[in-house]
């Protein structure tokens, strides 16, 4: 079976975003004061041929681990996509 899997990734909630303070720093230029933080982080998608859903979650998770997040800066959430 093939399973669409959406993984985010984003900085760590005690570390500097230097990313989201810059997008940050644009949107108040452009007179959105109200905006008070940004985060940046990343959104990919996979398409995992596996036997079910726990086999597809397991690959998703190895993927996330050992290449997509960098354990020490990040933090990623798995979504299955219906």
């Amino acid at each position: 079976m093939i399973f669409q899997v959406q993984i985010k990734v984003m900085p760590l909630k005690d570390l500097l975003d230097p990313q989201g303070k810059a997008v940050l720093g644009g949107l108040h230029n452009l007179g959105m004061k109200g905006i008070k933080d940004v985060r940046v982080g990343k959104n990919i998608t996979l398409q995992i041929d596996a036997a079910n859903e726990t086999a597809a979650r397991e690959i998703a998770e190895t993927a996330s681990k050992q290449l997509l997040a960098n354990a020490v800066m990040e933090y990623f959430e798995i979504e299955f996509v219906k």
